[in-house]
């Protein structure tokens, strides 16, 4: 059975939001389309508490962007965004999220970022996405949303290692691409057999 992941389709990552991504809100009616032909419909949404490890606001003589090295290996350092309650943290408002069976939140532990839908930052902690998925007899994922090169990829690196035939339609995702990490992410996903489809 099919299933679409709905990625990050928050204000923040939108035009506008505290980490924009350029074109962020043009995916939307792409996947609100999508929503109608696909019998399991998940949507994640990144949810941070305020004062997250993963803000360079917290991490003293750091800049956004900067790469450190967390106890759960290395991690990009984001502006404060998708903060739990804010505009920011909710879904873009022309995203139709009635549809959706379920609401993943991630990225609420305050001392480990989670980029993939299916494991925190560490690649072991799960979220649960892999046992709903099974428990609704889901065996091919299509993902969309944002970004391509960090939570999308993550995703379905995750999803595909896991079993899962998994295919990402990049025309319904826009990407951050910070040095590079858009041509590493789709390079990384064919050779793990991810379809790539609509670049």
């Amino acid at each position: 059975m099919d299933a679409l992941i709905v990625i990050d389709v928050q204000n923040d990552f939108c035009p506008g939001g505290a980490l924009a991504v350029e074109g962020g809100d043009e995916i939307v009616p792409g996947i609100n389309r999508l929503l109608r032909d696909v019998p399991i419909r998940v949507f994640t949404q990144d949810w941070h508490p305020a004062g997250h490890s993963s803000f360079a606001s917290t991490q003293p003589g750091h800049e956004p962007f900067e790469m450190v090295e967390m106890d759960y290996g290395p991690q990009v350092l984001w502006p404060d965004h998708c903060i739990q309650g804010s505009d920011g943290a909710a879904f873009h408002e022309d995203l139709h999220t009635e549809p959706a069976d379920l609401i993943l939140r991630k990225g609420f532990r305050p001392e480990i970022d989670s980029y993939s839908a299916f494991f925190e930052n560490d690649h072991e902690t799960p979220t649960g996405l892999e046992g709903y998925l099974r428990a609704r007899g889901a065996t091919r994922l299509t993902l969309v949303g944002l970004a391509t090169d960090y939570c999308v990829a993550w995703s379905a690196l995750d999803a595909v290692r896991l079993g899962f035939e998994t295919a990402v339609r990049a025309d319904l995702c826009r990407a951050i691409d910070l040095d590079g990490t858009l041509a590493t992410a789709l390079a990384d996903m064919r050779a793990e057999g991810i379809a790539v489809i609509g670049t």
